[in-house]
């Protein structure tokens, strides 16, 4: 029988048993999900060498994870000599070590050798870290003790660490390291034990356990603040109350101060709490501003970041007062975040000469940001500074992003991106494509185990010359691993390949989904770019499904009003059908802000309600309108959409683009003379 260069393979023909595994839920979908991958990406499955051992692979893998009842098949040879036969290998691995009985032995020593052989690579820190996890749960502090390594380990394997030492009696230095890893805002039950060492030893200081409270409490923390609390004497407990309090009941809590203005408070505490109130209720604080100013007795200094996390707040919701607040804010509160906000309200305001004060008062750094130059412009060009303003927008003509695209628009002037290629060397391609990192990230991604495969990928990226990391960019794209690609061509800063890093893998897709929903293919495009990076099998925390990220319900809802077939939450992985369905979720959106395509991805991404919300009560230009989103992750995901439909369009035509019609003012939702890019498109 062949076993290559695997010990593990001699160990499991020479006596060692496979784990009798109990059934638990399977890797869902793993053969359906690896065939979609494959078809997503036929760069990837042509040539395909392993095709039939892959096959093999998925097979024992998924029964690994779910085990059986009967004992499983000999592993061919062609398996044992397959680059992933280790994944395979640690998954039976992982599962014996969760057993018990008197086979865990068998899987200790199975584990060893192992770690041993695979050292170094991904999946030996994997079991490593598994192995770890299984003699803490046994407490044998011998052979943890032994076999542990700090730069493994996360948090509850350092604190196993220091349970092992204390049973092992081998504590010198420990005190020190117990306090540096006892200083953490969140809680760590592995190292109850560890802590309660500390306390019995007198090594937990009350400083140590306050400090604690702190972090806990400028996390926003505070029922784990008041936990650690406890262990405090009053006294010092007292003021750590008060600031749990004023998080978790601000208003409450400001009122009360302001009809008892001799109690005393930490300044940390109650900056903390206004701060809480004033993004809860707006308009209760800003009410109560002058009271609660006049009870602390403060001066305008004092006051400065009080009116701060007022102004923000009022910003945030685009509201006219702010500006007042920000008037009151004093020099060092006035960083580059505060102006750029105090930046954002003005324009809203349209107060021009504050928006070039503000912009003139940020450091270098920020000012000469594409974002700020453009306002810079846009400023000068609304008080009569016509040349200021042309000279501000030309300089912005090659900066290949949103202000580019806007700047264009405000010159009407059409516009093409600056593509900057990325040389292909084959030769090295080649070379960079057999290392056996990148083997292994290739037979991941086609088996569907994606994570496994970023890992490998990563450190085979990070093994790599420079340039040899930029060619990695080339072979991932090749591989129709166009996430991976953009991802790593981010990294190295490599922007401006367009015909590299804006493919068209789902064009038959996203046509009828054009032709169903009546949107521009490129607007697709870009949504679906920049919602999953030509995932598929994408799932965001939120529960969002598929290329277009879809919630499951949100889809179902879409397919009954569009009249399409009610998917499941697998069928949103089928490009076909997300693809369908998140375009007319759009047009479901373009329509109920009638015709405003930037406020309906506003509200693809935030929520149609939040985007309601953000609608002026009269027109006004897009920009200012788009600038004032006060979601940061919206704010920048309408904006990157509008460039991707820029290269999208420039790539299918060759043609320089039209921008001034994104210049079609926003208004509120009955506005019907207002139209964007997909109402003109139709």
């Amino acid at each position: 029988m062949k076993f290559g260069r695997n010990p593990m393979a001699i160990l499991e023909a020479n006596g060692y048993p496979a784990p009798m595994i109990r059934l638990r839920p399977l890797l869902t979908g793993l053969l359906l999900a690896s065939l979609l991958n494959a078809a997503a990406s036929p760069a990837l499955a042509s040539s395909d060498a392993y095709r039939a051992v892959r096959a093999e692979f998925q097979r024992a893998y998924a029964q690994a994870a779910v085990a059986e009842e009967t004992p499983r098949r000999a592993d061919s040879d062609a398996l044992r000599d397959y680059p992933l036969y280790p994944y395979l290998q640690a998954a039976r691995i992982r599962r014996s070590l969760e057993q018990s009985g008197p086979d865990l032995g068998a899987a200790d020593q199975r584990a060893q050798t192992f770690i041993t052989y695979h050292e170094g690579e991904p999946i030996g820190r994997d079991v490593h870290r598994a192995w770890l996890a299984s003699l803490a749960s046994r407490e044998l502090w011998q052979t943890y003790s032994k076999h542990y390594r700090e730069q493994i380990a996360d948090a509850a394997l350092q604190c196993h660490s220091y349970t092992a030492r204390i049973a092992l009696n081998t504590t010198e230095g420990l005190a020190e390291e117990i306090r540096a890893r006892w200083l953490t805002p969140k809680s760590l039950p592995e190292c109850e034990r560890p802590f309660n060492w500390l306390k019995e030893h007198n090594e937990l200081s009350v400083e140590l356990i306050e400090q604690r409270v702190r972090l806990a409490l400028e996390d926003n923390n505070y029922r784990f603040a008041r936990e650690i609390a406890a262990q405090l004497p009053p006294e010092r407990a007292g003021p750590m109350l008060q600031w749990a309090a004023l998080i978790e009941h601000p208003q409450r809590q400001i009122d009360y101060l302001i009809s008892h203005p001799n109690t005393d408070v930490e300044s940390d505490a109650l900056l903390a709490g206004w701060t809480r109130f004033t993004r809860r209720d707006r308009d209760a604080a800003k009410a109560k501003f002058n009271a609660f100013m006049r009870s602390r007795k403060m001066n305008e200094v004092d006051a400065s970041p009080y009116a701060l996390a007022l102004a923000l707040a009022l910003s945030w919701d685009r509201r006219p007062d702010a500006l007042k607040f920000f008037e009151r804010v004093q020099g060092p509160q006035l960083d580059d975040y505060a102006l750029e906000w105090q930046t954002r309200a003005a324009i809203w305001a349209q107060d021009w000469p504050l928006t070039t004060k503000s912009i003139a008062a940020m450091s270098d750094e920020s000012r000469k940001l594409a974002r700020w130059r453009y306002w810079a412009g846009r400023a000068a060009e609304r008080m009569g500074d016509g040349e200021l303003a042309r000279q501000l927008f030309e300089s912005l003509l090659t900066d290949d992003n949103f202000y580019s695209m806007m700047a264009a628009a405000r010159l009407d002037r059409s516009l093409a991106p600056n593509p900057e290629k990325l040389v292909l060397d084959e030769v090295q391609l080649a070379q960079i494509e057999q290392l056996p990192e990148f083997v292994r990230a290739r037979e991941l991604l086609l088996s569907d185990l994606r994570p496994l495969a970023n890992v490998e990928w990563s450190v085979g990226l990070d093994r790599l010359a420079e340039d040899a990391r930029k060619q990695a960019i080339h072979l991932a794209a090749r591989w129709g691993w166009y996430q991976q690609a953009v991802t790593t061509a981010t990294q190295q800063r490599v922007f401006n390949d367009y015909a590299l890093l804006y493919p068209r893998p789902f064009d038959r897709e996203v046509r009828q989904a054009a032709k169903v929903a009546g949107l521009p293919d490129e607007l697709i495009y870009g949504v679906l770019r920049q919602e999953s990076l030509y995932r598929h099998d994408a799932v965001s925390s939120a529960g969002a499904h598929g290329l277009l990220q879809l919630i499951p319900e949100t889809a179902r809802r879409t397919a009954k009003v569009w009249k399409q077939p009610r998917p499941s939450t697998e069928d949103l992985f089928d490009p076909k059908v997300n693809v369908t369905l998140g375009a007319a979720h759009l047009r479901t959106l373009h329509d109920r802000f009638n015709g405003q395509t930037v406020v309906a991805l506003a509200g693809y991404n935030a929520g149609p309600n939040a985007a309601a919300r953000w609608l002026p009560s009269e027109r006004i230009d897009p920009d200012v309108w788009i600038e004032n989103i006060p979601y940061n992750e919206t704010r920048n995901y309408v904006q990157r959409i509008l460039w991707h439909t820029v290269v999208f369009k420039w790539l299918q035509t060759g043609e320089p683009q039209e921008t001034h019609n994104w210049l079609a003012r926003v208004g509120p939702p009955d506005n019907s003379g207002v139209v964007g890019m997909a109402a003109e498109a139709e």
